[in-house]
């Protein structure tokens, strides 16, 4: 067997692995980024409102910060976790989840996604006036409370 060297120190040339047959894109290897694994828990988390009610998103607009823009002077002991916005002339009602405070809440990624979903049902049953039950709650959630 012929020995391979790398001359330059430049690492492996080439794909690691080959195609997904079915979908034709590159297989993804290693762990998601930060952002790109948050914005997949948003992701889900809508996915799974919307198949336990369907109708619960209508009319909201769900958008992720980085951090909270307060404007006044905060004196809470607890940083909020997100912001649910009501609807007015000419806008939409709005949750907004603020991504640091939620990442720095949860002590792993499986807990942090169901911390971004248990965030995102909170504010849309006080948006909306549904039950937690009836947005897809969990029984669960006295953990972080």
């Amino acid at each position: 067997m012929p020995r391979r060297r790398d001359r330059h120190d430049r690492g492996m040339r080439g794909p690691l692995a080959a195609p997904n047959p079915f979908t034709g894109r590159p297989v993804p290897i290693g762990r998601p980024s930060r952002v790109e694994y948050f914005n997949d828990c948003v992701t889900s988390a809508m996915a799974d409102i919307a198949d336990a009610c369907p109708d619960a998103l209508n009319g909201i607009v769900v958008g992720v910060e980085d951090v909270p823009h307060l404007q006044g002077g905060w004196t809470g002991d607890r940083v909020p976790l997100s912001a649910g916005v009501d609807a007015s002339r000419g806008r939409k009602a709005q949750v907004v989840i603020y991504q640091r405070p939620l990442e720095h809440r949860s002590s792993s990624r499986s807990q942090l996604r169901r911390l971004v979903h248990r965030t995102i049902v909170e504010q849309l049953s006080t948006l909306t006036g549904r039950s937690i039950d009836e947005l897809g709650g969990d029984d669960d959630w006295g953990e972080w409370e």
